[in-house]
């Protein structure tokens, strides 16, 4: 097969300085909320970008990457591990069951287990592949109709069935918060993230469901470029940043 040429983009300059920004967005938030910036992390996302990009986030120590589709995944894990990188990958996307084997196969972290039949064929698979995806569990925003997630209270059944399973790391939950309204202020996305930071908490609270979790403690993955101010305030520990990382560079990201 032909080597294929890793150049970095020209406008590697603006994405540095995209990236440098949304890290001190992230770092401002934090202080502001008495929190400690090195508590938050950023999950790239390179869902709307080409992979000589998201591997140019790479060469500039941006090591954890997210995509919302197999596809994406796919065509851009094959591009950087034949340019010799290896990041850490997310999927952060609807995850249909009969996809499960291949994203577990290239995914480090799923964060979208919506349904404990998706969490039992995320497990499944993975001890079939020698593999050990860890997991968030999302929570469903609303009950409008295609709405994907658990309901507030199913996360507790969910949180011990997974404590349960042999081949994922269960490490948090995951939201995505309502889009904003005429007039809204940001105080939706305010709630939902308060909201998952409370449920966060009351698992924490009981021992058979704090003990399905790292030291004891919920993870928890919410807030992205629009409101990752609001999610940092409501003690978001990973926020996922598409657009805010590219908008010096759309002539690239095309």
């Amino acid at each position: 097969m032909e080597a294929l040429a890793y150049t970095v983009p020209v406008a590697a300059a603006s994405l540095q300085t995209d990236l440098d920004r949304v890290r001190r967005r992230i770092a401002d938030a934090a202080r502001c909320a008495g929190r400690d910036p090195a508590a938050v992390e950023l999950l790239a996302v390179t869902k709307a970008v080409g992979a000589p990009m998201a591997l140019a986030l790479c060469r500039l120590g941006q090591l954890d990457l997210g995509e919302n589709r197999l596809e994406g995944l796919a065509e851009k894990a094959r591009y950087l591990a034949q340019a010799g990188v290896r990041p850490r990958w997310h999927f952060i996307g609807h995850l249909q069951r009969n996809k499960a084997r291949r994203v577990v196969a290239l995914a480090d972290v799923i964060h979208s287990v919506d349904s404990l039949r998706l969490l039992e064929t995320i497990a499944r698979v993975a001890a079939d592949q020698g593999r050990r995806p860890a997991i968030y569990l999302e929570l469903r925003s609303s009950e409008a109709e295609g709405r994907h997630g658990f309901a507030a209270a199913e996360l507790a059944e969910a949180a011990l069935r997974a404590g349960a399973l042999e081949h994922v790391d269960l490490l948090g939950l995951m939201n995505i918060a309502p889009l904003p309204t005429s007039g809204d202020g940001g105080d939706a996305a305010r709630e939902s993230f308060e909201a998952l930071a409370e449920l966060a908490a009351g698992l924490e609270a009981e021992p058979p469901t704090a003990a399905c979790f790292p030291n004891g403690r919920v993870r928890l993955s919410m807030g992205m470029s629009a409101d990752l101010e609001l999610a940092v305030a409501a003690g978001s520990h990973l926020v996922r940043v598409g657009s805010a990382l590219f908008e010096g560079s759309e002539e690239v990201a095309r």
